[in-house]
């Protein structure tokens, strides 16, 4: 009898699903193989280059004695020596230590620590790897990112490790961590990124959160990838021992060589100022300005400086700097400060519906303290109820009495009603409106006109710019139901 060769008899069929299923073993047990030489099967030849690099930091610093004279005691008092002695003991300055960790960047002896490390110090000493103990000056600090700069004087070329692209490092991916923890001296520890992008409390932070340990001590020191160039400086822990729970961050690389590279030049931090203040921008002020998706960074103020000069407007929404897309103010800042002091960038801002490039000569932020906006006259009107709150506009004796500059104009916000939008929106008694619709109002009757305009477009809130204890804020009100 014959049999179709495609069809194979059962014998036949039993083999080949045999070796079908050995094939998938075969293929699962590959890959698993592959799987496990992904994994480092010791750190001991990272940590062994690298740790040469890596240095200990002592510092010391004279703290005052008491201030406080001793108590007056008549002579021959019970224990009258005893109680002398003590307190001419606390009259004299006495030396206070402290421990950290760091790295040197380049053979001829500049180092990378905290700025909390070595803050105040009077003396830093620096312990390398092999013994050596060398002095070191600083060079500068910044306090913004927590990150200095030291230098010591070597008779020998030193061993220093490289900066690495923290931006291509990804969660998951193997991290060490090596420094002097609790004054134990050099340790290494091993973990993985366990995220990437935190912010704790900075204006610049860009922090990898590590799960490698990190105690006190490790402040300053590196944070290696497998290929041993620093991606991180580790700075700080999230803990409410006091002790490393598997939550570290280290200030990314790609922050920190910008601001060592200033340090070493300049001495100080020179970052890009636009002279501006900012808020995210949120659904519902998206709707209200017709913007179609809510990104970029609206202005709440502008300042005297660049972007007043180059035309911005407050309720402006900034979409694009220097060429890139802006998602939010914590980008913007960062970008800004990193872009450069005196070059001219373009920045797209959305206002009025359409988009408006204008060109702004960036500023130098640390010398920008003090800037204010223009001065501005408010007639006075009698207080009036709009939109679930007492407003009164502005008078010298307002301004007075809140503490306000004379060039702070608008509306006070006498109360609020608890069922209204406003409330719900966290307006509160004792806020100015100082514009609405991208507009000044010095008056209740401005306020209503610039929600009446915005009704009729056909859009369902309007923006009104208020300051709280000074900070300006942009909130979104709803025109539905308005009277």
């Amino acid at each position: 009898m014959i049999r179709a060769a495609c069809r194979p008899t059962a014998p036949r069929l039993f083999q080949v699903r045999a070796l079908t299923l050995l094939s998938l073993l075969f293929l699962a047990f590959a890959t698993l193989q592959a799987t496990a030489q992904d994994r480092p099967v010791s750190f001991a030849d990272l940590a062994e280059s690298v740790s040469p690099a890596v240095v200990n930091i002592t510092t010391s610093t004279t703290v005052a004695g008491r201030t406080d004279s001793a108590p007056s005691m008549p002579e021959g008092a019970p224990f009258e020596d005893f109680f002398r002695d003590f307190f001419d003991r606390n009259d004299r300055p006495r030396q206070s230590q402290a421990l950290g960790s760091g790295f040197v960047i380049s053979e001829d002896g500049y180092i990378v620590t905290n700025n909390h490390v070595i803050e105040g110090a009077d003396e830093i000493l620096v312990e390398f790897f092999a013994g050596l103990e060398l002095p070191a000056t600083l060079v500068g600090t910044d306090p913004d990112t927590d990150l200095a700069l030291l230098k010591v004087e070597p008779d020998a070329t030193l061993p220093h490790v490289p900066w690495g692209d923290s931006e291509a490092s990804r969660v998951g991916d193997w991290v060490i961590a090596v420094g002097n923890p609790l004054g134990q001296g050099f340790s290494v520890s091993a973990g993985i990124i366990s995220a990437r992008g935190r912010a704790l409390q900075g204006n610049f932070d860009d922090y990898i959160q590590t799960d490698a340990a990190i105690n006190r001590g490790n402040s300053g020191g590196p944070l290696f990838n497998m290929d041993g160039e620093v991606i991180g400086v580790n700075t700080a822990i999230l803990s409410p021992t006091g002790g490393s729970i598997g939550i570290g961050f280290a200030m990314s690389a790609n922050v920190a060589v910008g601001v060592i590279e200033q340090l070493r030049e300049f001495g100080s931090t020179r970052r890009g100022w636009l002279g501006v203040r900012i808020q995210d921008v949120t659904p519902e002020i998206a709707d209200a300005i017709g913007l179609d998706r809510a990104e970029g960074a609206m202005v709440t103020d502008v300042m005297e400086g660049p972007s007043r000069v180059a035309g911005m407007q407050t309720g402006d929404v900034i979409l694009r700097f220097d060429g890139g897309v802006v998602r939010d103010t914590r980008q913007l800042v960062r970008r800004v400060a990193e872009a450069g002091v005196g070059r001219d960038v373009e920045v797209v801002v959305f206002r009025d519906d359409e988009e408006v490039t204008l060109t702004v000569t960036l500023g130098q932020r640390e010398l920008a303290a003090g800037m204010t906006a223009p001065e501005e006259v408010a007639p006075e009107e009698p207080s009036a109820a709009f939109l679930g709150m007492e407003l009164e506009p502005l008078t010298d004796a307002l301004r007075d009495e809140l503490g306000l500059g004379a060039n702070i104009n608008g509306l006070l916000v006498r109360d609020v009603d608890a069922d209204s939008d406003a409330a719900q929106k966290g307006v509160r008694p004792g806020d100015v409106i100082t514009e609405a619709g991208q507009t000044p109002v010095t008056s209740v009757s401005d306020l209503r006109d610039r929600a009446e305009e915005a009704r009729e477009a056909g859009r369902r809130s309007f923006l009104v710019l208020l300051r709280r204890g000074g900070d300006p804020r942009i909130v979104a009100l709803s025109v539905e139901g308005m009277d």
